[in-house]
């Protein structure tokens, strides 16, 4: 019996598993501080990420300190590897673990597998389809999700219908809205469950005001119907309890997102409950040594450039590793408290680098226009500071993790909460 051929082994000094962003600016780092044969390895055609068919303006304000369009900011993340050495290898697709330190690989070349000296996940998220949201109703053409959507008429240049309803309130919900007028569809109704639309006010108000979309608030959708094509969703108010059919032939489904996390799961890397996402310190360590995570993996969803932040944030303690630092030492847990939904970093070292731009990030369902944060640890309160900007459902609230100065690096879980 003939036996199968022995996958080919590349060895790496460091591996990224995904090439947008996070991946991209933490390879072109890792290469510029001397990390030797960095590869990043992308399952699509061409690497970048999302910004490749997010075909509007917004990107690269933090990072690139300019304004950029999402293809252009991704046609320059790839060139700023490239140009610093970085491999980047496409349509390949990391299938799973064949050890603690090696993956097994499938790419036009064959299966292979990679064995690196450090591994970083940069996989991103995604947002949740109509399936997953358990929307009833009938299950005709036209609808999408703001990825779908953008990658059909921004790559492949497809028409979409002549009237949507966009479901939720998001940014990138009115990324979506802009995409639809472009394509010729006319965005004639936004919903969202909450009492505020998660979006930022000023672009609540543009998008009124400029784009002239309605925005049903306190609403859901509970059914689809159309055989064959859309044709109308029915929405309910959920103080009321009423409900009514908005005609359209199009459905957006925005925002929800979950993290690219199959292979951290498939690895036995622990997973916060909150997030969904590894577990990390303020390094960026996962569970697994040797193995580090960065962007919207770990905090589902962030803009472009604070993922591609996250990136650079995470190549110095990847080459800190490299280098041949000591093992963490024991940390200490945090914890989101109602009505924050998870905090990212979870874990707090003694003697650990602070989070990447200083900041922890979480995630709240219940809008407080001057958040007081309060940190509780065994049972008495360590700090608690109000701050001057909202914590608001739909987007990272960010906190200066010079709140953290106070916690004992010896003592128990630290809670997180408002009040």
């Amino acid at each position: 019996m003939n036996q199968l051929p022995r996958p080919r082994l590349i060895t790496p000094d460091v591996l990224v598993i995904g090439g947008g962003p996070a991946g991209l600016t933490a390879a072109a780092e890792l290469k510029r501080r001397g990390a030797g044969h960095v590869l990043v390895v992308d399952r699509e055609e061409n690497a970048g990420g999302i910004p490749r068919h997010s075909d509007h303006t917004g990107y690269g304000v933090r990072d690139l300190r300019r304004v950029m369009s999402g293809p252009a900011y991704a046609r320059h993340l790839v060139r700023q590897a490239t140009d610093a050495g970085v491999e980047i290898s496409t349509r390949t697709m990391v299938t799973g673990w064949a050890d603690t330190t090696t993956v097994d690989v499938t790419s036009p070349d064959g299966r292979h597998q990679i064995r690196p000296r450090a591994l970083v996940l940069a996989t991103g998220a995604r947002e949740r389809p109509r399936t997953a949201r358990r929307i009833p109703g009938d299950r005709p053409h036209g609808v999408y999700t703001t990825g779908q959507l953008q990658n059909l008429v921004h790559l492949h240049h497809q028409p979409v219908g002549q009237r949507a309803v966009v479901v939720g309130g998001e940014l990138v919900s009115w990324s979506a809205v802009m995409t639809l007028r472009e394509a010729g569809c006319t965005p004639a109704l936004m919903v969202s469950q909450y009492a505020k639309a998660e979006s930022y006010g000023a672009f609540n108000a543009a998008g009124r005001t400029v784009l002239r979309v309605p925005v049903a608030t306190r609403t859901r959708v509970t059914r689809i119907i159309g055989k064959g094509r859309c044709q109308a969703v029915e929405i309910e108010n959920l103080d009321t309890g009423k409900r009514r059919t908005v005609d359209c032939d199009t459905v957006v489904f925005t925002g929800d997102w979950i993290p690219d996390h199959e292979l951290a799961r498939a690895g036995g890397i622990e997973l916060d409950e909150g997030t969904l996402g590894p577990v990390t310190d303020t390094a960026l360590r996962t569970s697994r040594p040797g193995v580090f995570a960065a962007g919207n993996v770990l905090h589902p969803v962030d803009t472009a450039d604070i993922a591609a932040l996250d990136g650079k944030h995470v190549a110095e303690q990847v080459i800190s590793y490299l280098q041949g630092a000591p093992d963490p030492t024991e940390g200490v847990r945090l914890i989101a408290d109602a009505p924050f939904r998870w905090v990212a970093p979870q874990i707090l070292r003694q003697n650990d680098p602070a989070p990447a731009r200083g900041r922890l990030l979480l995630w709240t369902d219940e809008f407080s226009r001057f958040p007081k944060v309060t940190l509780r640890q065994d049972g008495r309160v360590v700090a608690r500071r109000t701050l001057p900007w909202p914590a608001a459902p739909g987007r990272v609230f960010r906190v200066p993790d010079g709140i953290l100065k106070n916690v004992s690096p010896t003592g128990g879980p630290v809670h997180i909460g408002l009040g």
